[in-house]
């Protein structure tokens, strides 16, 4: 199923971030809500045959998403993301890092800065996406290592969850 939704992926040598910016076919209240809340976030956060798992999540600033990303063959990539701002409906930063099921930082792989704000548009929600890295070999690490494909992926899943519920 092809979208018609925009869905902008830029990358930015110069400052080494990955921006992407996607619309949503729902509210903005509902949008959020799959980006803050657990149980939503496992639903589409893995792009599909892959599945995301939450082991624990504090959504407040100092709080931690500890999740898996599960592949078919019982794969299992541990990550940690740490909230350091929260404006509730429009904005959340938060240090994105591979981890070990416990949340012990894996320092062979980038660490990347997630800056996620939300905007309605008459009928639909833009979610506007920068991610920084430390520099340029990261940043190219996680495009080698498939993000593009993967993210945009899961953004589709995250458009079945919405045209479920209409």
């Amino acid at each position: 199923m092809k979208s018609n939704l925009l869905m902008n992926f830029t990358v930015d040598k110069e400052t080494s971030t990955v921006n992407v910016k996607r619309e949503f076919n729902a509210s903005l209240l509902n949008v959020w809500s799959a980006w803050t809340e657990a149980e939503i976030l496992d639903q589409w956060w893995a792009p599909a045959p892959w599945k995301s798992k939450t082991k624990r999540m504090e959504f407040k600033v100092g709080g931690q998403r500890l999740y898996a990303m599960l592949g078919p063959e019982g794969e299992e990539h541990w990550a940690l993301a740490d909230f350091t701002s929260i404006s509730p409906k429009t904005n959340f930063k938060y240090l994105d890092a591979f981890c070990d099921s416990e949340g012990n930082l894996n320092n062979d792989l980038p660490r990347s800065d997630w800056d996620v704000s939300f905007s309605e548009q008459e009928n639909s929600t833009i979610v506007d996406i920068a991610i920084k890295h430390e520099n340029l070999s990261d940043l190219e690490k996680i495009i080698e290592m498939g993000f593009k494909e993967g993210f945009t992926i899961a953004m589709q899943g995250l458009d079945e969850i919405f045209a479920s519920r209409k």
